[in-house]
């Protein structure tokens, strides 16, 4: 009788134990930045382009093949639109302008043919859509922690903030569903609370990093962004009946179940740094 009221604890143990491990590689790479970090990001997207490919059913093959289309591809324009450890300099001094990022739209460009690419050769537009929505992403947190390392830890910051104050809030308060026919485990309370968590944690982070008022301000939208993501992730889950993107992550599931409120709030941070030097 003992077993089963135990398990939850368990569970609970090996969800903190694996989230501990994956801070700490993701905290590593951005600290030491340039190739670690894109090599890691790579290799996130490629296993994420997997698993999205084993949800929808594809061989296989053509999963790994765009797998492997996807990481070259990020590491190959990522390198020569933005070398690794290569960043603008005026008056002698590290800074980026508005003017740093105007070969951003031809590397997303790139990556947009190559999702088209990919769709057209397997003949599955979710295929090609699957690309796009992994590569923009991963290609934005490339170009943001070239600008500035700090900023991809507030979005990280922002992020993590948000899925565990909304699971606390949610446990502890319950109330009504947010989207029963997606996420039965969501509430409102949930949504709330990691808002709030994320809009807490991003101002300090902000204002520890110096990254302006904009960003002490962004982290409860952005908190309601990263669980839009996590939502529409939920919705293709639950529409292609399966649990979880993958099982590498013990407790968690696939990367992409990690990451999936990681996405949006990217590219978002990304148009608030293009905003905020535009505006200068």
């Amino acid at each position: 009788m003992s077993t089963p009221a135990a398990k939850p604890s368990s569970d609970l143990a090996t969800r903190f134990a694996a989230a501990v491990v994956m801070i700490a590689v993701a905290c590593a790479a951005i600290y030491f930045g340039g190739w670690p970090f894109r090599l890691l990001v790579a290799a996130a997207a490629a296993i994420m382009m997997v698993e999205w490919g084993d949800m929808h059913r594809a061989s296989r093959q053509w999963s790994w093949i765009g797998a492997a289309l996807l990481a070259i591809g990020l590491v190959a324009v990522s390198e020569w639109l933005y070398p690794a450890g290569e960043i603008d300099f005026i008056d002698g001094a590290e800074a980026i302008s508005l003017d740093s990022f105007d070969q951003l739209w031809t590397g997303l460009g790139i990556l947009g043919g190559l999702a088209l690419l990919f769709g057209l050769l397997t003949r599955r537009l979710a295929m090609g859509w699957g690309f796009l929505y992994i590569a923009l992403p991963s290609f934005a947190l490339i170009v943001l922690e070239w600008a500035r390392f700090d900023i991809v830890f507030w979005a990280m910051l922002v992020t993590w903030s948000t899925d565990i104050f909304a699971y606390f809030a949610g446990r502890s308060i319950g109330g009504p569903k947010l989207a029963p026919r997606i996420s039965p485990n969501k509430t409102w309370a949930g949504l709330i609370g990691g808002m709030a968590g994320a809009g807490v944690i991003g101002a300090i982070a902000a204002f520890l990093f110096d990254l302006g008022p904009v960003f002490l301000l962004a982290g409860a939208p952005l908190g309601l962004l990263a669980q839009l993501g996590d939502l529409y992730e939920s919705s293709v889950k639950r529409r292609l009946g399966v649990k979880d993107s993958g099982s590498l992550l013990p407790g968690h599931g696939g990367i992409l179940d990690r990451v999936d409120g990681l996405l949006p709030v990217t590219l978002a941070t990304l148009g608030l740094l293009l905003l905020i030097l535009g505006t200068a």
